[in-house]
């Protein structure tokens, strides 16, 4: 069995002792990281390696940052895409292979607002995100692309869809740009086990969206057909919302019956 998880923790460096405790109760075998914001000299590697972790961290200091922590092992680190064009300039995407699954812990671009120069960077973005895929990957073999998505791929996946009206996130140039992404091979497990609305993994700390229950889905665990056949359990850690100085996103968790040596079982 390989733990999965993936949190976008909105600063690592204030998010540290949270991220510590949560790792001891929650034991994943791999945890993707977003937002990180920190450069990569500044990431504490010891202190996930003092708890058996190895770690790859692609960052630039005050914005973005991802990251990538396997205690089953981690090989073939990179960062970027690998589709031919220029580097991206921002600290978005990175990836390793773990347990035999190679894994993208990812941080797609926000949008800012419809129209915006950040919005058309999100859709290339996603396009470049597809695009690597296809020359890079297998959709037959173990794949896992996890992160904050920035995009809720359905109504259901937001609190009120009138509410989003004209925003980004929801538009369908973003939902369809999503979709391309999933057509090549990849089944967001979490809709797979719960197909039903008001779960959500981000809570705006304005408003009291949290306590309102006012939330998106846009963090997704998405995997190849051949582990997302072979998964056990998701959840949604919603306690790791509350308490104090939390993150704005909680962390999906997801159980793959999934053996290295074996391949699958």
């Amino acid at each position: 069995m390989v733990r999965l998880a993936t949190w976008n923790v909105n600063s690592l460096n204030a998010r540290m002792p949270r991220v510590q405790g949560w790792l001891e109760l929650a034991e994943p075998d791999v945890l993707c990281l977003q937002e990180t914001k920190m450069a990569d000299d500044a990431f504490p590697g010891l202190a996930f390696e003092s708890m058996g972790y190895e770690w790859v961290h692609h960052g630039q200091g005050r914005w973005n940052g991802v990251a990538v922590l396997s205690r089953v092992g981690l090989a073939d680190p990179a960062n970027g895409f690998a589709d031919g064009r220029e580097a991206d300039p921002d600290a978005r995407i990175v990836w390793a292979t773990c347990a035999g699954v190679r894994v993208a812990s990812a941080y797609i671009p926000n949008g800012r607002e419809l129209g915006h120069d950040h919005y058309h960077y999100k859709l290339d973005w996603l396009g470049r995100l597809r695009s690597h895929l296809e020359a890079n990957a297998d959709a037959g073999a173990p794949v896992v692309v996890a992160g904050d998505f920035n995009v809720a791929p359905a109504d259901s996946d937001v609190w009120e869809i009138a509410a989003f009206e004209g925003l980004t996130h929801v538009s369908e140039p973003e939902r369809d740009a999503f979709g391309a992404v999933a057509d090549w091979g990849l089944v967001d497990v979490f809709r797979q086990r719960w197909p039903d609305d008001g779960l959500y993994t981000f809570w705006d700390y304005q408003a009291g969206r949290f306590h309102k229950r006012q939330g998106m889905r846009i963090d997704m665990v998405m995997a190849s057909v051949p582990l997302a056949q072979r998964v056990t359990t998701v959840l949604m850690d919603r306690n790791a919302r509350k308490g104090e100085k939390p993150s704005d996103h909680a962390p999906v968790v997801v159980d793959f019956d999934w053996d290295e040596s074996a391949g699958s079982r």
